[in-house]
């Protein structure tokens, strides 16, 4: 079995190396080399991975990708299947994002204990900038499950300027009289939003969800689900009439 876990991209080499240091942790849960790929900024792209190990010694195992995203939206919905269209890979599994549910909302939690969260604390969920309507639904889901645990509703903003920025949203806590303001970032990695997410003003900013040990996990369990349902499909098939 093929395993590549795809992610965005960013220029900031701590990012980079966090997403090949969380394929590497997934490695090991799994038993698997856990290949990378990028949907922007850098490479090696999804297509260019799975066009690859078309070609390699193992081109008749099937390939397993994991959109590490944690919601649906245009790289999900479109980048994706146009690149495993144009790999030439003819046997490719597509699992969910990670996001919005209950895994990852556990780990938003812990992030928020371990950065020092009292409850009363304002809280702004805090993700890249969207226009997709996908996307929106599940970012305002993990919202809503993130509220069931904090008590007074979290808002969501974004790291990306305009309206709904995360610098605005603290400023409105302020003026409302939070005395304490905690962004929960809701970003996969390091980069410029994780940096405009410190630079926003909060009394707290939590860290990227890739550094925390329970989303290897969750991305293990994809991996693990998606081998699971390419065996029920071999079997399915064997089956005499």
């Amino acid at each position: 079995m093929n395993l590549v876990l795809t992610a965005h991209g960013t220029r900031r080499p701590a990012g980079v190396a966090m997403i090949g240091d969380l394929a590497a942790r997934v490695s090991v849960l799994v038993d698997h080399t856990v290949h990378v790929a990028f949907v922007d900024v850098l490479g090696p792209t999804p297509s260019e991975v799975l066009a690859g190990l078309a070609v390699s010694a193992v081109s008749d195992r099937p390939a397993i990708l994991v959109p590490a995203f944690l919601s649906r939206g245009y790289h999900v919905g479109t980048d994706l299947p146009a690149h495993v269209a144009a790999s030439g890979h003819q046997d490719v599994t597509v699992t969910p994002a990670l996001g919005p549910g209950r895994e990852i909302t556990r780990i938003l939690a812990h992030q928020l204990v371990k950065s020092g969260w009292h409850p009363g604390d304002s809280v702004i969920l805090a993700a890249a900038g969207t226009s997709d309507h996908r996307a929106h639904a599940d970012l305002h889901t993990a919202r809503k499950f993130l509220s069931t645990l904090t008590g007074p509703p979290v808002e969501l903003a974004f790291a990306t300027t305009g309206r709904s920025d995360v610098g605005a949203a603290v400023a409105r806590a302020r003026r409302s009289g939070a005395r304490r303001v905690v962004v929960v970032s809701y970003l996969l990695a390091e980069g410029l939003f994780q940096e405009r997410l410190r630079a926003c003003g909060a009394d707290v900013v939590t860290p990227p969800l890739g550094e925390h040990p329970g989303l290897a996990r969750l991305i293990a369990g994809r991996f693990r689900d998606g081998m699971r349902l390419r065996a029920h499909s071999r079997r399915i098939a064997r089956m005499p009439n």
